[in-house]
């Protein structure tokens, strides 16, 4: 792999280009490539990014792609409705799994999420209506470089400040941000990426 310093694109040997931060990592690259940027509209998907984004407080993105399936499977795959009712033995159960992240803060944030979207989806039809009407009116060119790329924004902000207010956690504008790009509300794949 060749790296074009000017604008963070990394260019296979089959001419395939790429945003710099998956590296050379087969699953990093595959989230890169078929995940991250794509829209998302499925409330369960939503839940579990929020939730997910939550976990990596701390930590890398790839920790929590690791771990992914694991997670998937001992939160019943991130169903808000089944979540919301977990209890005491489920968090103890969880906080015994080394195939999560074992954080007890993190854990109840997520049963705390999971009864935020069914509030949510009460008042106002679902999850994805709320969090998709803090997307950008006006989507800004794709960035040139890593440097181009804001840490939190206006929108992130408000969007963490909302979910904060219906009873979320673990939900900063920063955490808020790296939702809203990888499921894609914003398009910050570099503008010689092929996958923007």
């Amino acid at each position: 792999m060749a790296v074009d310093a000017h604008d963070d694109v990394i260019v296979d040997e089959d001419g395939t280009s790429r945003c710099w931060w998956p590296g050379t990592h087969e699953g990093y690259v595959a989230y890169h490539d078929t995940e991250w940027g794509e829209v998302v509209h499925d409330d369960v998907r939503l839940f579990e990014k929020l939730c997910l984004e939550g976990f990596q407080s701390g930590l890398s993105w790839l920790t929590i792609l690791r771990k992914r399936p694991r997670f998937r499977e001992v939160f019943d795959g991130f169903d808000p409705v089944v979540v919301a009712r977990y209890g005491e033995d489920d968090i103890a159960g969880l906080l015994g799994d080394p195939g999560i992240i074992r954080h007890r803060g993190k854990i109840e944030a997520t049963i705390a999420n999971a009864r935020a979207t069914l509030d949510i989806q009460d008042r106002h039809g679902s999850l994805d209506a709320f969090v998709w009407g803090f997307a950008p009116a006006d989507p800004r060119p794709r960035p040139r470089s890593r440097a181009d790329i804001p840490a939190t924004t206006t929108e992130s902000t408000a969007l963490a400040k909302a979910l904060k207010g219906q009873g979320f956690r673990f939900v900063g504008p920063t955490t808020a941000y790296a939702f809203m790009q990888s499921m894609g509300m914003v398009n910050d794949h570099l503008a010689g990426c092929d996958f923007g």
